[in-house]
C-alpha cells in the first residue's frame, strides 16, 4: 500500500523548469491575490517556500495564481479533458527525480475560466493513502502521479471507501514511489478562497466591518474572490439592495477580445456556459453568517430584512449534518404591518418578527425539479406593481452558479400586508420558508418545516414510489405537491399513489400544464397559499420554534453560555416592569424629578431670572445651598435592585455584556412599544384640535414618561456618580462608584452610544460625562483624535435613519422610541485612511426631538431645541441639516435654529461646514429642477441670519455666507425616498442607498479637508463643557469661555511677544549702534565718510525705515504663518487676527517715532558740540606750541634745571598763553521757550480756549507746586467733599489718580533722560505731550475737560523744562582730564556700551520667565503671589494703586531674580569680552597697516567705532606729546586691557543690582511694565485691569472680576460694602447708576451700550470667582474700616470658601493646567 503524508497543502507550489518558447511570453500580474490561499507558518517544505506570483493564461489573459511564472500549454484537440486537463501544471523537484501527487477537487474555482483544476503542493514523505472524505462532501478526487512533468498514472473516482492503490508498470518498478496529500473539506476550501478561512474561528465583529477605511472614498469593484465578503457587507450596511450582486471583474474579461484577435480562432468555448468562475451568492451569505458573531449576524439578518431580502432560518454546516436555528440573528426585526381589520382605523401593528406568532407556508423541493422554485416565490411574494427578487434564484447574477456549501440552508420572509386590498397579496400576514437543496438530503431541515408550517408545498418533476419521506406522523402541516408536467417525467400512477397515501384531495397538487403560462401558474399558486393563510390555525413564533429544533437535534444560536446569561439577567431586571412610570419612580428614582429640579437650579444660576430684590451673590449662595440638599436627597437612596443588577451585568466580561445590553434594550422596546402605542393614538387625535393644549401637555408628558430604555439605566448610574461626588473624597460610597466611568468609556469603545444630553431634563451631567470621556482618553491615548459629524432636523425626517444608513450603526429609530435629545457613538478610522484624515475615530452624533412648529408653543421645547442645535453644532466638524422643502413651516423652524447655532459658533471661533440633505427627491434631474429652491433656501437662510444677527446683536451678519462657507451647488444633497414603493413590502430604494453612500464619501473628504487638526477626546470634552456653560446662559455669545479658546489666544500672546520683543531687542541694538557712529561722526573713530552730519542723519534714518519696514513685514508674515498651521486651535482665534495685525502695525509706528526721534536727538546734539570741539581743537594747537617753545627754550640754556624751576616756568607760559586765548562759550538755549513754543503748537488744534488758557499762565511759575484737580462748581465740589468724608471713589478722585499717574510715567522719562548727562533736544518734551496725549485718549471715559488737559500739560512741561535747562546748562560746563589711553578713553567706553546691551539682556531673561510670557499670566503670578502672602495690606494695595504696586512687583522680581549676581554677572562677562575681542581685533589689524603711534590709535579707534564711543577730549589730551614705540605701546596695551577687563569684573561684582539697574540705558522694570500693564484700562465696574493682548486691540475683558466692594462700593442706605460681582450682575436683571449713564439708572444686561469697549463675560464657572469672595469674606472688616463703611453682609457660602479652593479657582479662571 502507499503511503501518504498528511501534510497541508498548498497550490502549484512547485513546478517543472524548462525554457520558454519564443513564442510563448509570460505576463505577471502584481495585484493583491495573497487573501486567496493563506499560507501557515510550516506549510510547506524548506525546499518548497518560494515567492508567491501570478501567472497569466495565455488563451485568455486570466490570472491563475502560482508560485512562480509559468506558461500555460494550449490544450491541443486531441487531449481530453482526463488525459491533460486544459492549465493544470505538472509538478515536480526540480534536477531531482521524484514524484508528486497532484491532488484536484473537481469542484475547485479555477481563477479564469479556462483554469479548471486547482493543484496543490506534494511532499515526499510516506503516508497510508485512505483519502477521507469530509462529511458532506459530494465531489470526486483525481488523483494523478507524475515524474519530471510526464504523467505516470491517474486515479479517478476515488470515492471514500476505496482504498487507493497503484498499479505496477515500468516506470514505477524502478523506484519506490513516495507521495503525500492531504485532502481540504468544501468549507475550508471555499473559505480559504474567500479569504475568510482565519474568521471561521475567530469570528468577524461589528467594529471590525464598521471602522471606516480607504475603500469609502475609492469606490472599485471587486477584484477577486477575496473582495466579495467586504464588497457584500459594505452594501448590505448600507442597505442597498444590489448587495447580492456578487461578481467580479478581472482583467481576463478587458482582455479577451484583444487576444482572441490575434489568436488562432477556436471555437471550442463559444458553446461553453461554464459559470464554475463565480460566487453563488447564498453560498457567499452562509459564509459570511458561520463566519461573523452573533451581533454581526444579528445586524446582517436586520439589513437584509430592510432589503427584502430572505434570512437564514435555519444555517448549515456543509462540513457536518448539523444545522443552526437563527433565533438571535432575527430577534433585532421589528415589522410594522396593517391587516385588514385594521385598513379602516388606519391603525397598525407592530412587533418583534421573532415574536410575532404567523402562520407559516414552507417551499421545499424532491429530486431535481425544473422549475425555480425561489422565483415562482418572488412572483407569488410581489403585487403586479412591485416585483422584487426576496429570494436568490437561477435567473439572477450568479444565482446559477453551483452552490457549494449553501445547499441546506433554509431561508424565511414574511409577507405583510398594507391594508390595501387592492394591493394586498394575502390579507394576513405570514412567514415564507424556502429550504434549498434536495429534502432527500436534508431530512432533518425538513422534518423542522413539517411541524412548524402550516403548509409545505414540494416542488418535484418526478415521484418514486417510496416516499416514505413525505409520509410522516409527526408532520403537522398539510402537504400541496407542485409539479411540472412540461418536464414529462410525472408518472401519473406514482402521484395517484403518492396522493392516496398522503391522504391528499385534488386541492393539495399543483400542476403547471402546457396551456397554464407562469402568470397562470402563480396566481393558483397564492389562491392556495391565501386559503391556507385565511384557514390555518397553525401559528407558531420562531422563538417557540427553538423547542421542535432542539427535538430534532438541532442547534439553536442564542444557546451559548454567555448569550443565556445575559438573558437572565435582562429578565430578571425587566420582568418587574409592570406600570413604566411607577418602576421608573422606584428603581430609577435620581433621574426623576430630583434631577430636574437640579437642571433649574443649574440654570437658574447662570441666568438669574429670579432673584427680585435679593442680593446675586446671595440669592446664588441659597441655590448652591437647595444644590447640596437635593445632592444630599440623592445620596440618601440607596442603590435600587434594578441598577445593582444592572451594573453588576454590565461589568461582566466583554461578549456577555453585549448581548446582556442587547437583552434589555430589546426587552425594554417591547415593553414601551406597547405602552406608547396607545398613548400616540390619544397625541394624534389631540393634535389635531389645536384647544388641547393642556391635554398635549399632558401626553407629552406621559409619552416621557412611559419611554424606557437603556439609556434610562445609563442614566441613573451617571446621576448616581454625580450625587457621589458631593460626598468627601474618602467616603467608602464615592470610592466604590469611581469604576463606573470606565465601565462605560469601554462600552463606547465595544460601539454603544453615551447620552450626551438627557432630553427629558434637557441638561448634560457634566462631570459623568466629562469624567467617561477621560477614562476613554486615557483606553485610546495616544491614539484619541476625533472628528465630528452631526445630524439635525425635526423628529420624523428619517435623521436616524441617515446615520444607520451611512454608517451602519444602530441608533433607534423605531416608533417605539420617543426619547429626546442627543446620542454619541464612537466609529475606528482604519489604518489606510488616517492619513487622509488625521484623526483615529469619528464620533457620529444623532440628535432626537426637534419638535415640530405647531408644538413650539409647549413648555419650552424651542428653548431645549435652540440649546441642543447650538451644543451639536459647537461639537461637530460637519453638521448634516435634515431638511424637507415640502413644509416650509417646519423648514422655517429649523433653519431658524441651525442658522442660531451657526451664527453663535462664527462669533466664538469654531468654523463647522454643513450639508442641506433634502430627503424624498428622486428625480435624476432634480439638483438642476432645484436650482429655484436652492435659491429659496438661501434666501431664507440669509433671512434667519438677519433674525438671529438681530436676537444676538451682531447686525454686521447680512447673509448665511457671512457666518460660514455655504455654497448652494455643493452643499446640498438630494437623496430619494426611502421605500421603494410601498411598505410594509418595499425594500429600501437603491437609489437612496447610493445616494447616501455618495453623501458618506463627500462628508469623509470634507472630514479630510478640514483646516484645523482634530480635537483629540479631551479637547472635545473642554468644548462640550465650555459650550454647555455658555448655552445655560440667556446670551451665548456673550457668555461663551472657553479654556481651548483661552490657551489658542494666550499661545497667541505669547508667540507676538516673543516676536514683538525679538524686533524691539534688534532695535535697540541698531539704535545704539547708529547713535555710537553718529557720536563718533567727524573723529578718528568714524568710519563714514559723510562730510555733513545732515547726511548721515538721512542715511540712518533710510536704514531704520528699510529695518523698520523689514520687520513689519516679519511680524505680519509670522502672523500669517500661525494662523495656517493646524495645530494647535489656530482657527479658534481667528477673531484676533486683524487685532494683532495692527498692533504689529502700531508697533512699528512707535518704533519709527522713538529711532527718528533718537537719531535726531543725537545727530542735533552732535552738531551742538562741533564749536565746543573746534574751540578744544584750536586751543590744543596753541597750547602744544608754546609747551613746545617752552622745551626749545629750556635746552638752549643748557643748564640743568630742577623739578621747581620747570614747574615755574610752565606755569608762567601756561598763564601767558590762556591769557592770550580768547575764550569763546557757547550761548545756552531757553529751554523755556522752546516747550512753550511746542506747547503752543500742540494745544493750538484743540481750539481758542485752550490757547486763551495757556496765555494765562507762565510756564515758568508752573510746575512748582504738586498738581491738584478740582472739581469746577459749587455743587461738584461739595459733591466731592461728601465722597471724601464717606471715602467713596467720585469723578474727582478719579481725574486726580489718572493725573497722578501721568505725572508719575513723566517725571521717570525726565529722570531717565538727565541721568545720562547729554544736552537738551526738542524730541524729549514731544515725547512728553505725546505721552500725554496717549493717557489722556486712552481714558476718555473719565470725561476730562480742556481746562484739565491744558492744566495737566502746563504742570508737567514746567517741572520737565526746569530740569532740562538744567541739564542743558551742566552739559555746557563739563570738563574731562585725561590721564591714559586705557582708563580714560577705554573703560569709560566699555562701561557705556555694558550699560546699553544690559537693558535688552536683562529683558529678554525675564520674558523667558512663564508668569511674564503675557499679561494672562502675569496677572494670574500676581494674584497667586498675593494668596500665598495671604495680608490684607498686599490686597489693598494691589486694589487701590494698581500700578504702583505692578511697577513694584516687576522690579522685586527682577531683584530677586538676578539677586545671586550669576546671571547678571554672565551678561556682563558676555559684552566685556566682546568689548576685548573688539578691541584686541583693532590692535592687531592696526599693527599691520600703521607706521607710527598717532596713526596706530587712530586706526585702533576706526575699527571699534561703530561699537564703542571713545571720548574725543581724552583722546585729545592723550596724543598730546605722545612720542611712545608702537610696538611697546601696542603690547602694553593689550596687557592693559586685560587688567581693564578684571577691574571692571570686579567692579561690577561690587555694585549691588539695583544701582546697576540706574545706570542702564535701557530700563527693563519699565519696559516690562509697558508691555504687561497693557493698554492700563480697568473694569468700569470692578476696576479689574484688562488682559486683552496686542497693541492694538478694541475690546477690554478681564478673566477675574471681583466683588465691587472691594472698589469701595456700598450700598447708599446701610453702608454696607456691596459683595455683587459685576460678572454676575451683567446676567441679572439689576440696574446701575454713573457718570457715563448721567446718573440715571440702567441696566446691567445693557451695559455694552455705555461701555461698548468691555467684553465683560460670566464667569467660566460658578465657582471661578471664588478668589474674591474668599478675599473679601476673610478681610471683610478691614475693607470695611479702611473704606469708611460698614462690612459687607457675606453669604453663607464664601464662609466656607478655603484658601485651596480660592487657588483652584484661580487657576480656572486663568486657564492653567
Amino acid at each position: 500500500m502507499a503511503h501518504i503524508a498528511h501534510k497541508a497543502i498548498h497550490p502549484a507550489a512547485s513546478y517543472f523548469h524548462q525554457p520558454l518558447p519564443n513564442a510563448i511570453k509570460v505576463q505577471t500580474v502584481n495585484r493583491r491575490w495573497g487573501c486567496q490561499t493563506p499560507t501557515r507558518s510550516g506549510e510547506l517544505g524548506e525546499t518548497d517556500k518560494r515567492t508567491k506570483e501570478d501567472i497569466i493564461c495565455h488563451n485568455c489573459s486570466g490570472v491563475g495564481h502560482l508560485q512562480r511564472n509559468y506558461p500555460c500549454p494550449r490544450r491541443s484537440k486531441q487531449q481530453t479533458m482526463h488525459q491533460l486537463p486544459h492549465h493544470s501544471m505538472r509538478l515536480c523537484q526540480q534536477s531531482q527525480t521524484q514524484w508528486s501527487l497532484a491532488l484536484r477537487l473537481s469542484r475547485m474555482r479555477p481563477l479564469c475560466p479556462h483554469v479548471k483544476k486547482t493543484v496543490y503542493n506534494i511532499s515526499s514523505e510516506s503516508v497510508p493513502t485512505h483519502l477521507q472524505t469530509p462529511a458532506g462532501e459530494v465531489g470526486n478526487y483525481i488523483v494523478t502521479y507524475c515524474r519530471e512533468g510526464e504523467i505516470v498514472h491517474q486515479t479517478m473516482d476515488l470515492r471514500p471507501d476505496v482504498q487507493n492503490s497503484r498499479q505496477n508498470s515500468e516506470e514505477t518498478k524502478s523506484e519506490n514511489m513516495k507521495t503525500s496529500a492531504n485532502t481540504k473539506t468544501r468549507m475550508q476550501s471555499f473559505l480559504e478562497d474567500l479569504g475568510l478561512k482565519q474568521n471561521y474561528t475567530e469570528k468577524l465583529s461589528l467594529s471590525s466591518i464598521l471602522q471606516i477605511d480607504e475603500k469609502i472614498i475609492i469606490d472599485e469593484p471587486a477584484r477577486c474572490n477575496s473582495d466579495l465578503p467586504w464588497y457584500f457587507l459594505k452594501k448590505l450596511m448600507m442597505v442597498n439592495v444590489t448587495a447580492r450582486n456578487v461578481k467580479w471583474t478581472s482583467v481576463c474579461e478587458s482582455n479577451c477580445d484583444v487576444t482572441s484577435e490575434i489568436t488562432e480562432l477556436d471555437f471550442d468555448d463559444l458553446f461553453d456556459s461554464s459559470n464554475s468562475g463565480d460566487i453563488n451568492p447564498l453560498d457567499l451569505i452562509t459564509a459570511l453568517f458561520l463566519c461573523s458573531d452573533g451581533f454581526v449576524q444579528q445586524e446582517m439578518s436586520l439589513k437584509m430584512s430592510m432589503c427584502q431580502f430572505s434570512v437564514p432560518l435555519l444555517l448549515p454546516n456543509c462540513d457536518t449534518p448539523q444545522c443552526t436555528l437563527m433565533l438571535w440573528a432575527m430577534r433585532d426585526i421589528v415589522k410594522k404591518y396593517r391587516p385588514q381589520s385594521l385598513s379602516e382605523s388606519k391603525g397598525f401593528m407592530e412587533d418583534r418578527i421573532v415574536l410575532s406568532e404567523l402562520p407559516m407556508i414552507s417551499f421545499v423541493r424532491l429530486g431535481e425539479c425544473s422549475l425555480s422554485k425561489s422565483e415562482i416565490l418572488n412572483k407569488l411574494l410581489s403585487n403586479s406593481q412591485q416585483y422584487h427578487d426576496t429570494f436568490v434564484h437561477r435567473n439572477m447574477e450568479c444565482g446559477e452558479s453551483p452552490r457549494r456549501i449553501s445547499n441546506g440552508l433554509t431561508e424565511i420572509t414574511w409577507y405583510l400586508p398594507c391594508g390595501n386590498k387592492n394591493m394586498d397579496v394575502f390579507s394576513e400576514p405570514v412567514a415564507v420558508a424556502n429550504l434549498r437543496g434536495d429534502i432527500a438530503s436534508f431530512e432533518t431541515q425538513y422534518s423542522f418545516l413539517c411541524q412548524t408550517s402550516a403548509a409545505v408545498f414540494v416542488f418535484f418533476d418526478k415521484l418514486e414510489s417510496d416516499f416514505k419521506l413525505l409520509n410522516n406522523q409527526h408532520h403537522k402541516a398539510q402537504i400541496f405537491l407542485v409539479g411540472n408536467y412540461e418536464s414529462k417525467q410525472i408518472n401519473l400512477d406514482v402521484l395517484k399513489k403518492v396522493a392516496t397515501n398522503l391522504s391528499l384531495n385534488k386541492k393539495n397538487i399543483i400542476i403547471k400544464t402546457k396551456d397554464k403560462n407562469n402568470a397562470d401558474f402563480v396566481k393558483k399558486l397564492k389562491e392556495t397559499v391565501s386559503d391556507v393563510v385565511e384557514n390555518t390555525r397553525m401559528k407558531m413564533g420562531i422563538e417557540q420554534m427553538a423547542e421542535i429544533a432542539h427535538e430534532l437535534g438541532i442547534l439553536v444560536d442564542e444557546k451559548s453560555t454567555e448569550c443565556q446569561t445575559a438573558k437572565d439577567n435582562a429578565d430578571n431586571i425587566t420582568v418587574k416592569i409592570q406600570d413604566i412610570p411607577k418602576y421608573k419612580e422606584a428603581e430609577l428614582p435620581l433621574q426623576g424629578q430630583l434631577w430636574k429640579e437640579l437642571t433649574n437650579l443649574e440654570k437658574e444660576e447662570f441666568r438669574l431670572r429670579k432673584v427680585g430684590s435679593q442680593n446675586i451673590e446671595t440669592n446664588k449662595s441659597d441655590l448652591q445651598i437647595q444644590k447640596e440638599k437635593l445632592w444630599d436627597k440623592q445620596n440618601s437612596y440607596d442603590m435600587s435592585d434594578a441598577m445593582t443588577c444592572f451594573i453588576n451585568a454590565i461589568s461582566s466580561p466583554g461578549i456577555e455584556r453585549c448581548y446582556f445590553l442587547k437583552w434589555m434594550r430589546m426587552n425594554l422596546d417591547n415593553l414601551s412599544r406597547e405602552k406608547l402605542s396607545g398613548l400616540r393614538e390619544q397625541y394624534k387625535k389631540k393634535c389635531n384640535n389645536s384647544e388641547n393644549k393642556e391635554e398635549i401637555k399632558d401626553i407629552d408628558r406621559q409619552l416621557s414618561n412611559s419611554s424606557l430604555g437603556t439609556e434610562h439605566f445609563f442614566r441613573e448610574m451617571g446621576q448616581i456618580y454625580e450625587a457621589s461626588l458631593s460626598l468627601p473624597e474618602t467616603n467608602q460610597s464615592r470610592q466604590q462608584l469611581q469604576h463606573l466611568p470606565k465601565l462605560c468609556a469601554g462600552l463606547m469603545l465595544d460601539g454603544f452610544p453615551l447620552e450626551l444630553v438627557d432630553g427629558d431634563a434637557s441638561n448634560i451631567p457634566l462631570r459623568w460625562v466629562s469624567d467617561v470621556l477621560s477614562q476613554l482618553n486615557e483606553l485610546v491615548s495616544p491614539k484619541n483624535k476625533i472628528l465630528v459629524v452631526t445630524v439635525l432636523g425635526v423628529q420624523s425626517t428619517g435623521k436616524s435613519t441617515l446615520l444607520n444608513t451611512m454608517f451602519g450603526v444602530q441608533f433607534a429609530v423605531s416608533s417605539g422610541r420617543c426619547t429626546r435629545g442627543a446620542f454619541m457613538l464612537l466609529l475606528k478610522i482604519n489604518d489606510d485612511i488616517k492619513k487622509v484624515l488625521n484623526c483615529d475615530f469619528v464620533v457620529i452624533i444623532d440628535t432626537e426631538g426637534l419638535k415640530s412648529p405647531e408644538l413650539a408653543q409647549l413648555d419650552d421645547s424651542h428653548e431645549h431645541d435652540n440649546e441642543l442645535a447650538t451644543l451639536v453644532v459647537g461639537l461637530s466638524d460637519i453638521t448634516i441639516i435634515n431638511v424637507a422643502m415640502e413644509n416650509s413651516t417646519e423648514m422655517n423652524d429649523i433653519l431658524q435654529i441651525v442658522v442660531h447655532a451657526f451664527l453663535r459658533m462664527k462669533e466664538v471661533g469654531k468654523k463647522p461646514k454643513c450639508q442641506f440633505v433634502h430627503q424624498n427627491v428622486s428625480d435624476v434631474s432634480a439638483h438642476e429642477k432645484n436650482l429655484r429652491d436652492r435659491k429659496l433656501l438661501l434666501q431664507q437662510l440669509n433671512e434667519m441670519t438677519q433674525a438671529a444677527a438681530k436676537m444676538e446683536k451682531k447686525v454686521d451678519y447680512k447673509s448665511f455666507t457671512d457666518v460660514m462657507e455655504y455654497n448652494p451647488d455643493t452643499g446640498n444633497w438630494y437623496i430619494p425616498g426611502l421605500w421603494n414603493g410601498n411598505p410594509p413590502m418595499a425594500p429600501v430604494n437603491a437609489g437612496y442607498s447610493e445616494a447616501v453612500y455618495e453623501l458618506k464619501k463627500n462628508i469623509i473628504q470634507l472630514l479630510g479637508n478640514c483646516e484645523s487638526s482634530a480635537n483629540n477626546v479631551m479637547e472635545f470634552t473642554e468644548w462640550m463643557k465650555s459650550l454647555w456653560n455658555a448655552v445655560k446662559h440667556e446670551n451665548f455669545i456673550f457668555s461663551f469661555r472657553n479654556s481651548l479658546v483661552a490657551d489658542a489666544y494666550m499661545r497667541l500672546c505669547t508667540e507676538f511677544n516673543k516676536w514683538e520683543w525679538e524686533f524691539k531687542k534688534d532695535m535697540y541694538t541698531w539704535v545704539t549702534r547708529a547713535e555710537t557712529r553718529i557720536s563718533n561722526f567727524g573723529t578718528v573713530a568714524a568710519k563714514s565718510i559723510k562730510s555733513d552730519i545732515g547726511k548721515l542723519l538721512t542715511c540712518l534714518k533710510t536704514e531704520a525705515s528699510t529695518l523698520l519696514a523689514e520687520w513689519e513685514t516679519k511680524l505680519l508674515k509670522n502672523l500669517t504663518d500661525y494662523f495656517k498651521q493646524t495645530e494647535g486651535h489656530v482657527y479658534l482665534v481667528e477673531g484676533y487676527r486683524e487685532e494683532f495685525s495692527n498692533s504689529a502695525k502700531s508697533i512699528r509706528r512707535e518704533m519709527e517715532n522713538s529711532v527718528f526721534n533718537q537719531l535726531t536727538a543725537a545727530a542735533e546734539i552732535k552738531q551742538g558740540m562741533r564749536e565746543v570741539e573746534q574751540i578744544k581743537e584750536n586751543h590744543t594747537k596753541e597750547m602744544v606750541k608754546a609747551v613746545c617753545a617752552l622745551i626749545d627754550e629750556c635746552r638752549k640754556k643748557k643748564v640743568q634745571m630742577t623739578e621747581e624751576e620747570l614747574d615755574k616756568e610752565f606755569d608762567k607760559m601756561w598763564n601767558e598763553t590762556v591769557r592770550k586765548l580768547s575764550v569763546s562759550k557757547l550761548k545756552p538755549t531757553d529751554v523755556f521757550t522752546c516747550v512753550s513754543h511746542y506747547l503752543r503748537q500742540n494745544l493750538s488744534h484743540k481750539g481758542s480756549h485752550a490757547c486763551e488758557l495757556l496765555s494765562k499762565k507762565s510756564l515758568k511759575a508752573c510746575g512748582l507746586k504738586p498738581f491738584k484737580y478740582t472739581a469746577e462748581g459749587y455743587y461738584n465740589q461739595a459733591k466731592h467733599k461728601i465722597s471724601k468724608w464717606l471715602n467713596l471713589p467720585d469723578h474727582t478722585m478719579m481725574v486726580q489718580k489718572l493725573a497722578d499717574s501721568i505725572l508719575d510715567a513723566c517725571k521717570q522719562f525726565v529722570t531717565e533722560k538727565m541721568e545720562r548727562k547729554t544736552n537738551y533736544h526738542d524730541t524729549y518734551i514731544q515725547e512728553i505731550v505725546l505721552m500725554i496725549d496717549e493717557r489722556l485718549e486712552n481714558n476718555q471715559d473719565l470725561g476730562t475737560d480742556i481746562k484739565f488737559e491744558v492744566s495737566l500739560k502746563l504742570h508737567i512741561c514746567g517741572f520737565a523744562a526746569r530740569n532740562f535747562q538744567q541739564m542743558h546748562e551742566d552739559f555746557l560746563q563739563c570738563q574731562k582730564k585725561a590721564e591714559e589711553f586705557t582708563n580714560q578713553c577705554l573703560k569709560p567706553a566699555v562701561e557705556d556700551f555694558i550699560n546699553c546691551s544690559l537693558g535688552p539682556d536683562i529683558i529678554g531673561e525675564m520674558l523667558t520667565l512663564q508668569q511674564f510670557s503675557t499679561r494672562m499670566w502675569f496677572q494670574y503670578s500676581l494674584l497667586q503671589d498675593l494668596l500665598e502672602n495671604d495680608t490684607f495690606e498686599n490686597y489693598l494695595s494691589y486694589i487701590s494703586s494698581y500700578e504702583d504696586y505692578v511697577k513694584k512687583q516687576i522690579l522685586d522680581q527682577i531683584l530677586s531674580h538676578f539677586s545671586d549676581g550669576s546671571k547678571m554677572s554672565d551678561f556682563e562677562d558676555q559684552h566685556i569680552q566682546s568689548c576685548i575681542n573688539s578691541i584686541t581685533d583693532g590692535v592687531n589689524e592696526a599693527k599691520l597697516i600703521s607706521d607710527n603711534l598717532k596713526t596706530f590709535v587712530k586706526d585702533i579707534c576706526r575699527k571699534l567705532g561703530e561699537k564703542l564711543v571713545i571720548s574725543q577730549d581724552a583722546l585729545g589730551a592723550f596724543m598730546i606729546l605722545n612720542k611712545a614705540d608702537q610696538e611697546q605701546f601696542a603690547y602694553w596695551l593689550t596687557v592693559s586691557v586685560k587688567d581693564m577687563a578684571q577691574t571692571l569684573r570686579e567692579e561690577f561684582k561690587k555694585s549691588n543690582i539695583e544701582k546697576k539697574l540706574n545706570h542702564l540705558r535701557v530700563k527693563p522694570q519699565n519696559e516690562l511694565f509697558t508691555k504687561l500693564i497693557g493698554c492700563g484700562k480697568q473694569c468700569p465696574f470692578c476696576t479689574a485691569p484688562c488682559e486683552a493682548g496686542g497693541k492694538a486691540h478694541t475690546v477690554h475683558w478681564a478673566s477675574l472680576h471681583r466683588p465691587e466692594g472691594l472698589g469701595r462700593y456700598r450700598w447708599h442706605k446701610s453702608r454696607q460694602l456691596v459683595t455683587d460681582i459685576c460678572s454676575s450682575l451683567v446676567i441679572s436683571n439689576a440696574r446701575f447708576c454713573c457718570n457715563d449713564t448721567n446718573n440715571k439708572w440702567h441696566p446691567y444686561k445693557q451695559y455694552e451700550k455705555i461701555f461698548p469697549d468691555w467684553k465683560i463675560a460670566p464667569d467660566i464657572s460658578l465657582h471661578a470667582s471664588d478668589y474674591w469672595k474668599y478675599v473679601m469674606a476673610k478681610f471683610n472688616s478691614n475693607f470695611a474700616q479702611k473704606y469708611s463703611a460698614q462690612p459687607a453682609e457675606i453669604p453663607p457660602t464664601w464662609k466656607d470658601i478655603t484658601k485651596e479652593q480660592a487657588s483652584a479657582s484661580l487657576k480656572e479662571s486663568f486657564n492653567i493646567k
